[in-house]
């Protein structure tokens, strides 16, 4: 994308899913894409009523609201969005966003994962250019980017701050900006996952501005939650594991937990994992947290490890957090200050 492009055309966001679960499907095939794909074939010229009808026909046990709204989502895809529009989409994993350049028009195609449910899915081809750290963006652009639609235009401000970002300028101080709007008929469930899903966002971001020692530290305190004694190593070289856990605190009673914690914006590959796992034996469990997020190879090595192994990106530790925060120690508390909050829903 070059530079008139840039900054005479509005970036659009289109999300890959609830917490980015398909962002690394849209990077590897090189496309962006909504869902509804059950509705049929569309047209950019179908009529308005005749687009809602089949999306009543096609999700009937969907809420009118959520109906209506995915209707002018996908109208909006079809007939606004045009070949050579700068587009965003965020891979909550390794909480960066990805921006690129619409190249095609919009089709109806069959998504067919290896060994899943085949589903149908409205696409646009994409040539990815950058990625930008979310923890490099000025908190009004992360709340503008915290919104819950799937596609919609980005303000003026929290695109010129992602332009910034790619070309390594120095931001002025951000302003505020009004969140963006749709102008679709949205239910009152839809605005209270989108505080949901805002929060969850927020603490994430906390949790990756703390320093590395707290990181293990607060891994520590959630694995104390389950009723297990840590030991966290002292900081240095040639400490072995970050964490070790037991029942009895000594490693002689199972199961014996073996512990890994980085924290940098970086994803962990492959050979960090075979690396950490190598000469566990029978009892041993392995625990890899990263914050940065797991290649798509490490994955694979997880799954094909001989010992019991989890990976746990930041959205895992922000989840486990959240389940286990109210008995955690006070001080592991203090390292992630929450609030419970009730929101009313209709």
């Amino acid at each position: 994308m070059n530079e008139e492009q840039q900054s005479n055309s509005d970036i659009w966001m289109v999300r890959a899913g609830r917490g980015g679960i398909h962002a690394a499907y849209f990077l590897s095939e090189s496309i962006v894409a909504l869902g509804w794909g059950e509705v049929g074939e569309i047209r950019a010229d179908d009529a308005d009523e005749e687009i809602a009808r089949r999306f009543d026909k096609a999700y009937p046990n969907e809420k009118r609201g959520a109906r209506r709204s995915g209707a002018g989502q996908v109208k909006r895809f079809f007939r606004e969005v045009k070949v050579g529009d700068p587009v965003v989409t965020y891979d909550n994993e390794s909480r960066t966003y990805h921006l690129g350049e619409i190249l095609s028009s919009a089709e109806r195609k069959l998504h067919a994962p290896e060994g899943g449910e085949e589903w149908f899915m409205y696409c646009r081809e994409v040539r990815w250019t950058d990625r930008i750290p979310r923890d490099s963006l000025s908190q009004s652009t992360r709340d503008s980017l915290g919104l819950r639609m799937t596609l919609y235009r980005l303000p003026a401000e929290p695109s010129a701050d992602l332009m910034r970002r790619v070309s390594d300028a120095t931001p002025d101080d951000a302003q505020d900006s009004p969140p963006a709007t749709d102008d679709e008929t949205i239910d009152d469930d839809f605005y209270s996952q989108e505080y949901i899903d805002k929060s969850e966002q927020f603490i994430e971001d906390a949790i990756a501005k703390l320093g590395w020692e707290d990181i293990q530290e607060l891994v520590a305190g959630i694995i104390r939650t389950m009723g297990y004694k840590t030991k966290v190593s002292s900081p240095g070289p040639d400490r072995g594991v970050d964490i070790f856990a037991s029942p009895d605190g000594l490693g002689f009673a199972e199961p014996r937990i073996f512990v890994e914690v980085k924290h940098r914006s970086g994803s962990v590959g492959a050979p960090a994992i075979r690396s950490f796992i190598g000469g566990r034996r029978d009892g041993d469990r392995c625990l890899y947290v990263s914050t940065g997020g797991f290649t798509k190879e490490a994955r694979y090595e997880a799954e094909r490890a001989q010992v019991p192994l989890t990976l746990v990106a930041i959205s895992d530790l922000r989840e486990l957090l959240v389940d286990c925060y109210e008995t955690l120690d006070s001080d592991i508390r203090a390292l992630v200050p929450l609030k419970r909050v009730y929101w009313p829903i209709s």
